[in-house]
């Protein structure tokens, strides 16, 4: 990290914490593929920090909103928000830097995830704009999950899709989901406090196992596309699973609804990464189409 930037963002956590650090050093740590991560040291004070352009600050800001919230339902631990801003051409967000494995308690990760889906809200959306990865994320409050769905998730990466160049099948594929939606989703959820980004990378363990969830995309909305993310990708448990449906039981038809909440994300990577994607959202949509026709 540049000695100017590190020097400034010094001095901002500073003011929030009053240590009155006056050295410290960075070293580079993985961050994924959209940000910078650093972590910056000073004596026993440790502290993470993500670096990106400046143009997206609005992006880190989303993020301290979605980790107080998520902290706010005392279930599962969340890094806590030190500060953030904008220095030399950069954005940046400084965290509490959490040591942390790949493995712990499972079984209390999916007790806390039922926890934290407990916590609701009176509308579907009710947060803040936020973003999925770097791409937008349109929070509206909606009292109508299908509706929600349509417009702010399904929809709105179809249209994004079809900027991207993605048409033809994609999108004559897409126009009957979003005609069926209403047959895909009869059940009733509540709107529950999500991570909305809920996949093996952005939940770790402490050295003592506890479990704790970061890069939040948080809103209200079916607690099942948390569940359904976990299985996108693998990386959780049996045990985790086998508890979260100890606490609270998935209703029926969850196994369809789990594929349309996937698409979603599948989406979203063909939007961002291209590739493969494609093929596999229509797969995705072919599946489910099917499913209306049964």
């Amino acid at each position: 990290m540049q000695k100017a930037l590190l020097n400034t963002i010094l001095e901002q956590i500073n003011q929030i914490t009053g240590l009155g650090i006056r050295s410290c050093n960075s070293q580079s740590v993985g961050g994924g593929c959209i940000n910078q991560a650093y972590r910056v040291s000073a004596g026993k004070a440790i502290f993470f920090v993500k670096l990106n352009r400046s143009d997206r600050a609005a992006m880190f800001e989303s993020e301290s909103t979605g980790l107080a919230a998520l902290a706010a339902s005392h279930t599962l631990r969340t890094p806590k928000v030190i500060c953030s801003g904008q220095a030399e051409e950069a954005a940046y967000l400084v965290l509490e830097y959490i040591e942390l494995l790949g493995h712990g308690d499972a079984e209390q990760a999916g007790r806390q995830l039922a926890s934290l889906h407990l916590t609701e809200s009176s509308r579907f959306g009710n947060m803040p704009d936020n973003f999925i990865g770097s791409t937008p994320q349109t929070n509206l409050p909606n009292a109508n999950w299908v509706h929600f769905w349509q417009q702010h998730r399904l929809g709105y990466q179809l249209q994004l899709a079809a900027k991207n160049g993605y048409g033809g099948q994609l999108q004559s594929r897409g126009e009957r989901l979003m005609e069926q939606l209403p047959t895909l989703l009869t059940h009733h959820p509540i709107p529950s406090l999500l991570h909305g980004d809920l996949w093996s990378g952005n939940l770790g363990y402490t050295t003592t196992g506890e479990p704790v969830i970061f890069d939040p995309a948080a809103y209200y909305g079916d607690r099942e596309t948390d569940i359904a993310m976990t299985e996108l990708f693998g990386g959780f448990s049996s045990r985790f699973h086998a508890v979260y449906n100890e606490a609270w039981p998935l209703e029926p038809g969850y196994a369809t609804r789990k594929t349309l909440y996937n698409l979603y994300h599948i989406l979203n990577h063909l939007n961002l990464f291209g590739g493969g994607y494609e093929r596999q959202a229509i797969a995705m949509m072919d599946q489910l189409l099917a499913e209306t026709r049964a």
